[in-house]
Parts: structure tokens; C-alpha cells; sequence
């Protein structure tokens, strides 16, 4: 997949406090462009905080740091322009009574909606479904998701999916927005070593084809840069050392309030229904 050239990410003493103290604090990174970072730590220990906050959508508390050269907590909104999310609970999730091709649908417009030239707009519609197409296959191939594999194909209902299934949709969505950075949440939650591996793998390939990739693990594997957090809210960045893995909690709460942007999307989100065929 033709992939933008990833988003550096830097961070010095990074820190974020909520209502019940500190969620991360003293976070140090330095990730070049198509890194594969794991953020990896206990249930409770501000993984799924510090990575809303990497990607614009927490507001840090203290420190500094820098998403392909835009500055936290000043240029947010620009950060959040130039990032997606896979899934990250209660923040961006999929709908389980959608189908996939729903969801991939959905995507591709609200994307031509928000993000795309004026150019692009008044091309004809046959050639702006054309191009949809194509950056919906080019996704699903980056994400490894071969939708002839599913039980009912593209009209496969996500409820149905296997785990790894969804996290390989949930990447697709996002990547057909073409992003610098890619954050996901809950890497390895609920997945068997095999699976573990492909997921990955899968992130991996992603990283290899130019997106800077964040990913929330109980467990990181040795070729990721690894940035651990602990009961304390400390984090620093060192090699990934491989252990055996625990079985993972449960994600740490984080609460995320919409962005303008957000809302904005939030907004149009019915007008996408309307053209996919979704009530």
C-alpha cells in the first residue's frame, strides 16, 4: 500500500494528570518516522492515556513532545489531522451490527467528506467510486484481511468476526485515510501466541510500508521500540525484552472529550449512512 512518509514521535517528561492523579508521567521517546512503538504495561498504568495523548486527543499536563514535528499540547488538532485510530475501547470502536462492507464504506465516504481536495470532490462520481475502491482494496491488503476468507464475505456482520479479524478491519479503516501514525489499543488482549504473532507481524508490515505505528500491549515483541509504564504513571523507552506473556487485564479507563473535529465527523456520520444504505 502507497503509504505517507510515518510521523516522528518525540516526548520529553511527558505527563498527563486526571481527577485521580497521575494516569503517565516522566514519558521520554524518540521514535523515527515508520517506527513501531509499544506502549506496553500493567491494566491501570495510563497505556490507553498515553496513547490519546500521543495522538492529540488528551491533553498532556506536563512536558513536551512532538508528532511529525507538531508540538503537543499547542498544535492538537494538527496531530489529530495526521493520525488514526484502530480500536481503542470506548474511544473508536466497531459497530457489531454492521457488516464489514458497511464499514468499509462508511469510511472511504467520510473520508472523500472531510479530507479530500475540492479537486477531488467535483470529479465525476464514477471516478471519485473508483478511487474509493481502490484505497479500500489497498487497505485491506496492507491489513492482511482477505474478505474471501470470511464466513459471508463482505457482508460478514463484525459480531462474527474472530478477535484478529477485527483487529485487521479496525487497521484497515484506519489506513485508508493513508496516515502518518497509526494508534491502536489492546495489541494482544484476548489473543492465543499464534495470533499474537500475526498481530505483530501485522503492525509490523504496517510500520515497513512508511506508517509510524503506537500499539498498547501487555507484551511487546523484541523488534518494536518499547515504552514502559508502571503502577506509578513512569515510563521510559528501552529495547523490548520478550517474556513469557501474562494473560492481559483489562485496558485502563480513559475518558477522551470529542474534539471539534470529532463532532464534526459525528455530524456528517449520517449523511454516510444515508449513501452506504444504513438507517
Amino acid at each position: 500500500m502507497d503509504s505517507p512518509h510515518g510521523a516522528a514521535v518525540t516526548a520529553e517528561d511527558f505527563g498527563l494528570k486526571g481527577p485521580r492523579g497521575w494516569a503517565f508521567r516522566g514519558v521520554r521517546l524518540d521514535a523515527p518516522p515508520g517506527a513501531l512503538v509499544a506502549i506496553e504495561g500493567p491494566s491501570g498504568s495510563g497505556r490507553t492515556c498515553l496513547l490519546l495523548a500521543l495522538t492529540g486527543r488528551m491533553r498532556p499536563s506536563e512536558g513536551r513532545a512532538e508528532v511529525g514535528g507538531l508540538r503537543l499540547p499547542r498544535q492538537m488538532a494538527a496531530v489529530r489531522r495526521i493520525s488514526a485510530l484502530g480500536p481503542v475501547p470506548g474511544v473508536s470502536e466497531l459497530d457489531p451490527a454492521f457488516t464489514v462492507a458497511e464499514h468499509l464504506r462508511e469510511r472511504a465516504l467520510l473520508q472523500r467528506r472531510y479530507d479530500g481536495s475540492l479537486r477531488a470532490l467535483l470529479r465525476p462520481r464514477a471516478e471519485r467510486a473508483a478511487a474509493a475502491r481502490n484505497r479500500i482494496e489497498a487497505a485491506l491488503e496492507a491489513a492482511g484481511l482477505d474478505l474471501a476468507t470470511l464466513p459471508k464475505a463482505e457482508r460478514t456482520s463484525v459480531r462474527d468476526l474472530e478477535r484478529l479479524e477485527a483487529l485487521r478491519l479496525s487497521v484497515a479503516l484506519a489506513l485508508i485515510g493513508r496516515p502518518p501514525l497509526l494508534a491502536v489499543d489492546d495489541t494482544d488482549l484476548k489473543l492465543s501466541d499464534a495470533e499474537r504473532a500475526e498481530a505483530w507481524q501485522l503492525l509490523r508490515s504496517v510500520a515497513d510500508g512508511g506508517t509510524t505505528v503506537l500499539a498498547v500491549c501487555s507484551q511487546a515483541p523484541r523488534n518494536a521500540i518499547t515504552v514502559r509504564t508502571d503502577s506509578t504513571g513512569t515510563a521510559d523507552i528501552t529495547a523490548a525484552d520478550a517474556t513469557d506473556a501474562s494473560e492481559p487485564a483489562e485496558a485502563p479507563e480513559a475518558t477522551a472529550e470529542k474534539t471539534t473535529d470529532e463532532k464534526t465527523i459525528d455530524e456528517g456520520t449520517a449523511d454516510a449512512f444515508a449513501e452506504t444504505g444504513r438507517a
